[in-house]
């Protein structure tokens, strides 16, 4: 009699299982990193205790156990929902989550008498309120991985979504003053006593619009009509789609009053268009048309004043703080010697005074916590930001349809873009802004954005890192179709 043949298993159920076990080892990477970060924020918040208020409460550790309540709910969720995500982002973004709401209470603590300062709850103040803007935020960013399965979907909507972030940006400009600015920036809704940044939401909406039509108009905008330098620039006719962007912007930094935010949107813009083009020349067009347009705001807020005014007005601060260093000039030379104080190694957690520092809770959060952990710190939150954007970047280089590559490009460099607003404005390199750092600064309105922004990121990387099939068949495809099936998306691979 003959043994009775073993069935050998097919490549497609071996690549199944594969993929099953490199999904597994990704996520409980992430839980372990979860879990680092969780007791990081916990030391943080012990360190704070003991060096604002002489001793460690009972209680110190609770806020970082409901902030790993929190995560950790969302880490089931995108064990469900985007095995394949990428294991460093959500660490990454807890981490600096955890260590904004350990300042925010260390801010709460320093406006405090010293008899009110034992017995203030953990979860009163702004830092308690920054907590729970962040169960909302998480709650956001999970409803939205359930929603959206697969990323190109989003082509469908871009119209819409770049018709309301027009909107969104738009309606701070039009409103009255009372409703809509706060130090001087046109960036807010304010209706009783609550308050909206719409801006901050219409960065992720133009965003997908921009990828959307650059994929779309890639082909055009490459053309070249002449080579200076060894750069090819592209034809006069191509130049439409920039200068819109650029005077939407300009409109934005005269009538909404912020650099910050005119940069963010021309930049995003810019760079996106840069990696569906592949051209330096799109790069130099848009800085010369930037740098331009903020010098001419200048000229004319010297010459002509008006809505040029506030412009100049900011520049002339930024040119020479010190000058009026008690009127004008004050939180910008506060800033300076507040980072000057912190030195390479700070004062330590709970050492500094954070109360001296106006609006040191959302625009100067930076500045703050370097007075207390120092240069050596701030570098180390600076590389989890850097580390946030390349894992971003890493995404776009990985997926497989351009649409994907092109959003997860722009993410990625807005979010870097935003932290590079806010840390040359407190530092001196560009005027100030009126723009929030992410996770850190109290606000419900950015820190819901940003979530968002990581929650897309998520659902790219997902799609991105899906293993291919066994035995050299096509890559798999995150749910929702194929892409030629999604208002037409095309599915060529930009060069990286």
């Amino acid at each position: 009699m003959t043994a009775a043949a073993v069935p050998a298993a097919s490549p497609a159920s071996t690549g199944e299982e594969s993929g099953v076990r490199l999904a597994r080892s990704r996520r409980n990477a992430e839980l372990s990193l979860l879990l680092l970060a969780m007791v990081l924020v916990a030391a943080y918040a012990a360190m704070i205790e003991a060096k604002a208020l002489d001793t460690i409460t009972p209680d110190f550790w609770i806020p970082a156990a409901a902030l790993g309540l929190v995560f950790l709910g969302l880490h089931l969720v995108i064990r469900w929902l985007a095995p394949y995500a990428d294991p460093a982002l959500l660490p990454a973004v807890a981490l600096l989550n955890g260590i904004g709401i350990g300042f925010l209470r260390r801010y709460d603590l320093a406006k405090a008498t010293p008899a009110e300062r034992e017995d203030l709850a953990v979860f009163a103040g702004t830092g308690g309120r920054q907590l729970a803007w962040t169960l909302a935020a998480v709650v956001l960013a999970a409803a939205l991985l359930a929603i959206l399965r697969d990323h190109r979907s989003l082509s469908r909507y871009a119209y819409t979504l770049g018709l309301a972030g027009i909107v969104l940006v738009m309606i701070p400009a039009v409103l009255p003053s009372r409703f809509s600015e706060i130090n001087g920036a046109k960036l807010w809704i304010k209706f009783g006593g609550f308050s909206i940044q719409p801006g901050e939401f219409a960065k992720l909406a133009l965003l997908t619009f921009f990828a959307y039509y650059l994929v779309r108009k890639r082909e055009v905008l490459s053309l070249a009509s002449r080579r200076v330098l060894g750069i090819d620039f592209p034809r006069g006719r191509d130049l439409g789609p920039v200068l819109v962007v650029w005077l939407v912007s300009l409109l934005v930094l005269i009538f909404e009053k912020d650099l910050g935010t005119s940069l963010l949107y021309f930049g995003m813009f810019v760079v996106t268009l840069y990696i569906a083009t592949e051209r330096v020349s799109w790069l130099l067009i848009g800085l010369i048309l930037f740098f331009g347009g903020a010098y001419l705001a200048y000229v004319l807020g010297s010459t002509v004043g008006g809505p040029f005014a506030n412009f100049y007005d900011r520049a002339q601060i930024w040119l020479d703080p010190f000058a009026e260093p008690y009127d004008r000039g004050y939180q910008l030379v506060q800033g300076l010697l507040t980072l000057g104080t912190g030195g390479l190694f700070g004062a330590g957690p709970g050492g500094g005074q954070p109360a001296l520092l106006p609006e040191v809770q959302t625009d100067f959060i930076f500045a703050g916590i370097g007075e207390e952990i120092g240069l050596f710190g701030l570098s180390a939150l600076l590389v989890i930001y850097l580390l946030i954007v390349e894992r971003g970047l890493r995404a776009a280089l990985a997926v497989r349809d351009s649409f994907g590559k092109l959003l997860a490009g722009g993410l990625a460099f807005t979010l870097g873009l935003q932290v590079f607003v806010i840390v040359g404005g407190i530092s001196k390199l560009i005027p100030l802004t009126g723009q929030t750092t992410p996770f850190l600064s109290a606000g419900g309105s950015s820190l819901m954005a940003n979530w968002l922004l990581i929650a897309l990121l998520l659902r790219v990387s997902d799609g991105a890192r899906r293993p291919v099939t066994g035995g050299g068949g096509p890559a798999a495809r995150p749910a929702g179709g194929p892409p030629e099936q999604l208002h037409g998306a095309p599915t060529e691979v930009i060069r990286p």
